[in-house]
């Protein structure tokens, strides 16, 4: 075991008088110490209940004979961090949530881990953090919130957002507002649609990382504190097993996720984190592959905010494990690969069949053939960008429009809310990425305001920073190069005609390759606002989005 170099011997005895001061007895010592990472805090609804799955854990972990130990992990609310200087430290937070789980887990010798996250960076963070550290690790999520409910109506957070756009139209009172904001997101959990959240929680199922239900069961059932006593107890039959998360997250498992992210439509930042993910498994997850999933992957799946169901309802027709069967039924998934259940994917999804066609379209009869994310290529965006496709209303799968353009997000909300922003247009929102945030800030005060004026199916939005999975519409991001580092977003023109053609997988703007060298002879790049701290080191380190905007370290 890993822990005897902090438990066993005469060496260890001033080791072990440390754990004594924290209450262990060596009977306690005597047995495989399980790592629990908690992500519990007061702030994040996503979180704030984590204690309850802690605790759950922990009784999993005594039952079945090991030594239940936590330690935290951060997580910021994206929501509550939306639409100002806050969101510069949320997709930061994602490498801080893999360093910090790093160093517990290595310098105490832990022998498995058992993660508890919820929300959007917290995911990734923690499963980037599992295939770097590599020992048995078993993850269980806090669990979805349960959809509101206004005027009979399921609804959720994005719903106000977009209101916040309909009061700037005059289109819905104050009092209409308040009413929202005080039922939309009724209980504990990560936000009720398909946003980045979710989707993550549900690509761990995918991945072999999570136990049957993880991604959907909802946070207030009991089902959830059930789940997580098994993922206590399964952990450690893993440890006795030594399956290891790179055991697990091949690439082939991979291949799977990227899969079953076509076919729930799942939030667009899983393209960061996937890559991020697969990078820290020692994989290299090239975005090319997505549009060739895709073509052969159907869109089985609208959830908020491409259709008006929820993860609940997800969760009420089977799952995860019944959208897997349903594209079991093409051989669109590697079946053989190994999981934290011990069996292979095929053995974990046989039998799980789909409860509700409503809510999981039966594969003879999906919303779309493909898929519902979309990387783009083009003379704006040569290293690809990404869209949500399943999110866009058919009108604007192909769009062109002149171009409004804006150096910070602030600006271009100011511009829409004030009336500024028409049909056709193409807002261009740059500056905003990895490097020229710093933080690569999501947009959905921007989308949600051009929603809530009523200009979804009329307006697209193109930036080099990345958008909520409460995002809709045409809402193009990732743009990679970044303006910061010169790239050809930052030579676009007010009214420069830009093309989008997302069923070809094409953007471009109209503007010749000499035009387009006369005006990068002129451009110079911006000087960084952020002189110290943790975004100084971030901005230096971080790649682009195309690579999942992961640090890399120059030698």
């Amino acid at each position: 075991m890993r822990s005897d170099s902090v438990t066993k011997g005469v060496q260890q005895a001033p080791h072990r008088s440390l754990f004594h001061a924290s209450g262990y007895i060596k009977e306690e010592l005597d047995r495989p110490l399980i790592g629990i990472v908690s992500s519990q805090n007061d702030i994040v609804p996503g979180h704030i209940h984590l204690d309850k799955i802690v605790d759950a854990v922990r009784t999993g972990v005594l039952m079945a004979g090991g030594t239940p130990i936590v330690f935290p992990a951060i997580a910021v609310c994206d929501g509550i961090a939306m639409g100002h200087q806050g969101m510069k430290y949320s997709l930061v937070t994602r490498e801080l949530i893999a360093d910090s789980t790093e160093a517990m887990a290595m310098a105490h010798a832990f022998d498995a881990l058992v993660m508890i996250p919820n929300c959007d960076k917290n995911v990734p963070g923690l499963l980037m953090a599992a295939a770097r550290i590599n020992i048995p690790t078993i993850f269980v999520s806090g669990g979805p919130m349960l959809a509101g409910k206004i005027a009979g109506k399921k609804t959720s957070l994005s719903s106000v957002f977009e209101a916040v756009g309909s009061v700037a139209a005059n289109t819905m009172t104050l009092d209409e507002l308040e009413e929202y904001e005080n039922k939309a997101c009724p209980t504990c959990g990560s936000c009720s649609g398909m946003y980045t959240a979710n989707s993550m929680n549900c690509l761990t199922e995918v991945l072999g990382m999570g136990l049957k239900g993880n991604g959907t069961i909802p946070a207030v059932y009991s089902a959830r504190i059930q789940l997580a006593k098994r993922a206590g107890m399964q952990i450690m039959k893993l440890l006795e097993a030594d399956i290891k998360p790179r055991d697990i997250m091949t690439k082939d498992a991979f291949h799977n996720a990227l899969t079953v992210d076509m076919a729930l439509g799942c939030s667009t930042n899983s393209m960061l984190h996937l890559p991020a993910i697969a990078h820290e498994a020692g994989l290299e997850l090239n975005m090319d592959i997505v549009n060739d999933i895709s073509a052969v992957t159907p869109n089985l799946c609208h959830l908020a905010p491409a259709g008006n169901s929820y993860i609940e309802e997800l969760d009420e027709a089977g799952g995860v494990y019944a959208v897997m069967n349903e594209l079991n039924k093409k051989g669109l998934l590697k079946t053989d690969v190994l999981t934290c259940t011990g069996k292979t994917v095929g053995e974990n999804i046989e039998g799980c069949i789909n409860r509700d066609p409503n809510i999981i379209r039966p594969i003879e009869n999906p919303y779309d053939e493909t898929g519902g994310i979309a990387v783009l290529r083009g003379n704006l965006a040569p290293d690809t960008c990404v869209v949500k496709r399943s999110a866009v209303a058919p009108e604007m799968l192909k769009h062109s429009g002149p171009a409004r353009v804006f150096d910070c997000e602030e600006d271009a909300v100011a511009a829409i809310k004030g009336g500024k922003i028409v049909s056709g247009d193409v807002v261009v929102i740059r500056y905003e990425g990895p490097k020229g945030g710093p933080g690569m800030r999501e947009m959905l005060n921007p989308t949600s305001a051009i929603a809530g004026m009523g200009l979804a199916s009329e307006v697209a939005l193109v930036t080099d920073g990345r958008f909520s999975g409460a995002s809709r519409g045409a809402s193009i991001g990732h743009v990679s190069p970044e303006a910061a580092v010169g790239g050809n977003i930052a030579l676009v023109e007010e009214g420069d005609i830009i093309d989008i053609d997302i069923p070809a997988n094409t953007i471009n703007f109209r503007v010749s390759d000499e035009e387009l060298e006369r005006r990068r002879s002129k451009w110079k790049p911006r000087e960084s606002k952020i002189k110290s701290g943790y975004l100084a080191r971030y901005e230096v380190m971080v790649t682009s989005g195309n690579r999942g905007a992961i640090l890399e370290v120059k030698k």
